[in-house]
Order: structure tokens, then C-alpha cells, then sequence
């Protein structure tokens, strides 16, 4: 991962932490089941960005590197780890 995507995704994830925190505190107060299901939805949608930002350096860089070589099962490799990792992540 580059350095600026990592800065990134650190930043996204100490965030998404304290959403988490604020998770676990709404249910120790016994707070309304509504208020803590919009809250896992943002904490939901937060890692898809954060999925989504990682994977689209995967490729920008990883995978257009294997490309870029013209090594042909580098780029066969790449390919396949990226079907089943897309396949993985809409399950």
C-alpha cells in the first residue's frame, strides 16, 4: 500500500474506532435500538470506504505493476487474486 492510501485508511480507521467506542457506550446506556442501528450502518458504510480506498490502490499499483512487467503469470496471478478477493468482500 502507498504511503498516502495507508495515511488514509489509518486516519478512516481511527475514526471508524471511535464510532465503535460510541457503539458500545449508546449500548451500555441502553440507548434507543434505532439510534444504535443507524450508528452500525455508518460504522457499516465507513469500512466500505475504507474496502473500497484499499482495493483501488491494490490495483492502481499492485496490479498495474504486474501489467507493466508484461509478465503473463504475474499477470494471470493478479488476476485471480483479485476475482477472489472481490468475490470474498461481496459475500
Amino acid at each position: 500500500m502507498h504511503d498516502a492510501t495507508r495515511g488514509a485508511v489509518v486516519t478512516r480507521l481511527k475514526r471508524i474506532e471511535g464510532q465503535v467506542g460510541g457503539l458500545l457506550r449508546m449500548v451500555g446506556e441502553d440507548r434507543y435500538c434505532v439510534d444504535v442501528l443507524t450508528q452500525i450502518n455508518a460504522v457499516r458504510a465507513a469500512l466500505y470506504k475504507v474496502e473500497e480506498q484499499i482495493l483501488r490502490d491494490h490495483v492502481s499499483h499492485c496490479v498495474a505493476d504486474a501489467f507493466a512487467t508484461g509478465d503473463v503469470i504475474e499477470q494471470r496471478h493478479k488476476v485471480e487474486e483479485l476475482i477472489a478477493t472481490i468475490g470474498r468482500m461481496t459475500r
